[in-house]
């Protein structure tokens, strides 16, 4: 199938809801052209603010607008979403109980050339504890726009990491999609493999092929939503394999990894679980398939740990 931009897809997709609701209004803090976003500014330049390189001051202003009625999408770099931004988008937005939509473009290793300073492995686990908050990584050109879809006519803010690369396609177009419930790509029983997000998702799928090659049957689930996080999927998956693998392109720590952690604790403790991701360490400039490499978010990683876990 044919790849697409995913931020071509998500400014398209910011003109067909905004074509049908004048609500909707895009803010950027100077990172339009890297964001796809020009396109949106060129339709709708009244409903387009472009405040600088200031994006604490873009979410209270996104904040204000929500006040006033308005659907506000902000975005910019992870990094800044996430931790320049906590406070207000904390505060004005969320305590705030406003609607405040929060993007975050190149996540993790997609920051690439930008380096540690910029490639966010910890954003998830920051807007996870944001109370009523609802975080999410879409995996594909489909998901993407099926859940910015849901997050605009959603109830309060949430948080978005947005790949902004281009992607082959892994849902159909006709695919339903619902914030905080995981899609089950493929059915296995001897593990469930559970990932987040651009890259991830994929690789999972391509472990899962591997380890059929040796026998071993492999689920895999896009839990696109790690909060809320899709309970229910987890544990039937984890009542029916016995073993979980997360994989993320995120600390392991807070993140995909956690929730399912803290899900299984209070639900299926006998299930033995496996967190694939970074651990513990800062990001470095690389080539993104250099850094996937050196943080071993690979499918080869995936099936390493299986199988050592199931001949223990």
């Amino acid at each position: 199938m044919k790849q697409l931009e995913m931020r071509a897809v998500y400014a398209q997709t910011l003109i067909e809801l905004a074509e049908k609701d004048e609500r909707i209004v895009l803010l950027e803090a100077d990172l339009m052209k890297a964001s796809g976003t020009t396109v949106f500014r060129n339709r709708f330049p009244e409903r387009t603010f472009n405040v600088g390189v200031a994006e604490a001051n873009m979410v209270g202003i996104a904040a204000g607008l929500s006040a006033g009625g308005k659907i506000p999408f902000a975005d910019t770099f992870g990094c800044f979403a996430a931790r320049r931004t906590y406070d207000q988008f904390f505060i004005s937005a969320n305590y705030a109980r406003l609607n405040v939509k929060l993007v975050g473009t190149d996540p993790g290793i997609s920051a690439a050339y930008n380096g540690g300073t910029h490639m966010p492995f910890e954003d998830l686990g920051i807007m996870r504890n944001i109370p009523k908050l609802k975080v999410f990584e879409p995996c594909d050109p489909v998901s993407l726009k099926k859940l910015v879809q849901q997050a605009a006519y959603c109830q309060g803010s949430t948080y978005m990491r947005l790949y902004r690369k281009p992607l082959e396609p892994i849902y159909s177009e006709d695919e339903a999609f619902e914030i905080g419930k995981g899609k089950a790509l493929k059915d296995g029983s001897h593990v469930a493999i559970i990932a987040i997000g651009a890259l991830m998702v994929q690789e999972a799928m391509r472990a899962a092929g591997l380890l059929e090659n040796e026998g071993i049957s492999a689920a895999v689930i896009d839990m696109h939503t790690v909060k809320p996080v899709d309970e229910a999927l987890i544990v039937r998956f984890a009542e029916k394999t016995g073993l979980i693998i997360t994989f993320e392109n995120h600390q392991i720590i807070n993140g995909l990894g956690s929730a399912v952690a803290e899900t299984l604790a209070e639900n299926c403790p006998g299930c033995r679980l496996k967190r694939i991701g970074v651990e513990d360490e800062f990001g470095e400039v690389g080539t993104q398939e250099y850094l996937q490499e050196r943080f071993k978010l690979t499918a080869e990683n995936i099936v390493n740990n299986v199988k050592k876990i199931l001949h223990k």
